[in-house]
């Protein structure tokens, strides 16, 4: 029988060597490649019927080049890397996985949120640059401490990853809003409220923003909607960073218009040395890595080797574009 010839084209992001690639390498001829930049994407991928991608891009120019590929699995859940109606037109489906990184995402927006009330890494450096030693009292503190149980996060999206983090606020005690174009009604179970968008920012103490980006949501927390949140409300992004003008937001936190931004993901992604954000005021940021613990990274691994056998046994799974 004759073997698949398989190409993971960024290859190190998912696996920087503490997970397997068994999973794969039993499917067929697996070929890794760590990075691939883009005048090697076409060469990389001459015979292979069976490409993966997490952030290497597959345009239309690619896939007509490829006269054999007729799979393509994206190692992640976002696919706009692909041009999925390039790939209608030739009859390859795309695959995602969908569902890998929920709870790791959720922690994370739980750890720079914590952050931003607790400023745990600031006052640990002072300790050990002897700030603790040389102190006159037991205790000290370099910024004021919120508790946020009785305080309200508003929810901009309210899919996989919100209602998990609504579910971890509910349990901390805080009050949780959502705006969501999804659902009209938030499940059984929670204390969630739905509420109008201009609502939310109003009212809540904390905004964190779980929606795709789409043209009608790129650019949606702008200077008129950050107007609208209170003067120490925090915004927390780990959804999509063109989701926010940086500029707009740069402006608010040195002008004091909100307290704080926790950010994982930017517009530009690694950023360029000026974007405005990298010395605002009061804002975390961190190299879009909510979703990539080792276990996370581990079921990314795992589903995109199921959705590979589902597809070779003729029943694919998680396909995101209809052949």
């Amino acid at each position: 029988m004759k073997t698949m010839k398989i190409v993971v084209l960024d290859g190190y992001t998912l696996n920087p060597g503490d997970l397997d690639w068994g999973e794969l390498e039993a499917q067929g001829e697996l070929i890794v490649h760590d990075r691939t930049s883009a005048e090697l994407i076409v060469v990389r991928l001459e015979g292979a019927e069976i490409v993966l991608t997490n952030k290497t891009p597959i345009t239309a120019e690619t896939i007509n080049a490829l006269p054999k590929l007729r799979y393509i699995g994206v190692l992640a859940t976002g696919y706009n890397i692909v041009d999925v109606e390039a790939a209608v037109k030739r009859g390859i489906p795309v695959a995602n996985v969908p569902t890998y990184g929920t709870v790791s995402v959720a922690q994370f927006v739980l750890a720079l949120l914590l952050e931003l009330c607790h400023h745990i890494g600031q006052h640990s450096e002072a300790v050990h640059a002897g700030e603790w030693s040389r102190s006159a009292d037991f205790t000290f503190s370099l910024k004021p401490l919120i508790e946020l149980h009785g305080k309200t996060i508003g929810l901009i999206g309210y899919g996989r990853i919100g209602q998990e983090v609504a579910k971890v606020c509910e349990a901390l005690g805080m009050k949780v809003l959502a705006t969501t174009s999804g659902r009209s009604t938030p499940p059984s179970g929670t204390t969630t409220v739905f509420v109008p968008l201009e609502q939310l920012l109003a009212e809540s103490d904390v905004v964190s923003l779980h929606c795709p980006l789409l043209p009608s949501t790129q650019g949606l927390i702008n200077k008129e909607r950050l107007s609208l949140m209170k003067p120490t409300a925090f915004l927390i992004n780990t959804s999509r960073g063109p989701l926010v003008v940086e500029q707009d937001l740069a402006d608010a936190l040195a002008e004091g218009r909100i307290g704080g931004a926790g950010l994982d993901v930017l517009s530009v992604e690694p950023p360029n040395a000026d974007n405005p954000l990298l010395g605002a005021r009061n804002c975390i940021i961190t190299p879009h890595m909510a979703w990539a613990t080792k276990e996370a990274r581990g079921r990314l691994l795992a589903t995109a080797a199921a959705n590979l056998r589902a597809y070779a046994a003729g029943s694919p799974v998680n396909i995101v574009n209809k052949i």
